[in-house]
């Protein structure tokens, strides 16, 4: 049996973010300070500094298994912009 080895290569946080919102993935955004809440929808924009503009947002609570649409628009679709406390992206 040959072995083949895999190369993994390092991806900047950025650039994964920008992945993301190039793919319309829905993402959930892990709160650094709050455990127990995530954010979930899809990126439709982010700074330099790694701020989100998301579309279609949910609050979700793990411990008390609740989900929460966040500020909806004109246009009906929930939005949140997120500064500052993420701790990841999956």
């Amino acid at each position: 049996m040959a072995s083949t080895k895999v190369q993994r290569i390092m991806t900047q946080p950025i650039n994964l973010i920008f992945r993301f919102l190039q793919s319309k993935a829905r993402v959930q955004i892990w709160l650094y300070e709050q455990k127990d809440l995530r954010i979930e929808g899809r990126i439709i924009g982010f700074d330099e500094y790694m701020n989100l503009v998301l579309e279609e947002a949910e609050e979700l609570n793990v411990k008390k298994k609740t989900k929460k649409t966040l500020g909806e628009n004109d246009n009906g679709r929930a939005s949140a912009v997120l500064f500052g406390s993420v701790y990841a992206v999956a």
